[in-house]
């Protein structure tokens, strides 16, 4: 009859536990990356947000009743690009100052891979504000060209925007709240001309803007004509890709 010493019976018992342990770590590591609460790198999903409301004051952004930035949204001032944390719903637009009061909600379907711009417009003051959603992926444009396409956000553009670049037409009658598709443009400096749809005055002039090759760009307009100070009409450029 062979004799099994309590060490090797021990020896045993630890290694059966050790393997069992080893097992539920795996399991719960496994449930876990089946949740909404993605990954910033899995889900490798781009967002920005503009706020381009002059008077919603400085908000902030919640996922999933989370916030997820670290400094408020500014009227005008681009923080960039970030990875959402979770594709979960809904995303709120929340108000600083008024902590707790939701301004705007969307719940969009956010593919993995893909860039998005969400563009707060409009007014509080006559209940006009609101969003433009932008897909911010597209196809490559060709070799030795880039892409840049226009975001009518100014509520002033109300008959539509024509944007010229080099004196060219680029963009013609693209109305408040609209998104142009990407036009396509040879690599070069431009200058960029903005004016109301039928007349020839240029209210804002960009100069120059470089397009480099295999890129995307958004041209975006907003504030008022009827405004001179921190809220009026005003254009800028966001590099897509």
């Amino acid at each position: 009859m062979r004799v099994v010493s309590n060490d090797y019976r021990m020896g045993t018992i630890k290694t059966l536990l050790a393997g069992t342990a080893a097992a539920l770590l795996v399991f719960v590591i496994s449930s876990c990356s089946k949740t909404g609460n993605a990954s910033p790198t899995g889900l490798n999903i781009k967002y920005e947000i503009l706020n381009l409301s002059p008077d919603m004051l400085p908000v902030d952004l919640f996922i999933d009743n989370k916030q997820v930035n670290s400094s408020p949204y500014i009227f005008g001032v681009r923080q960039g690009y970030f990875y959402v944390p979770s594709t979960d719903v809904p995303y709120q637009i929340r108000s600083v100052e008024y902590s707790g009061t939701t301004y705007l909600t969307r719940s969009d379907v956010l593919a993995s891979g893909a860039s998005y711009t969400l563009f707060i417009v409009g007014a509080l003051a006559d209940k006009s504000d609101t969003t433009i959603f932008t897909v911010d992926t597209a196809a490559a444009p060709t070799s030795g060209r880039g892409k840049i396409r226009f975001v009518d956000a100014s509520p002033s553009a109300t008959g539509g925007l024509d944007v010229l670049a080099n004196d060219s037409t680029l963009f013609s009658g693209v109305k408040y709240q609209k998104i142009s598709s990407y036009i396509e443009l040879p690599v070069g400096n431009y200058d960029l001309k903005i004016q109301p749809t039928g007349t020839a005055t240029v209210i804002k002039e960009l100069t120059p803007v470089t397009i480099q090759d295999g890129r995307l760009y958004t041209l975006y307009t907003y504030g008022y004509t009827s405004r001179a100070d921190t809220a009026a009409f005003n254009a800028a450029v966001i590099t897509n890709k």
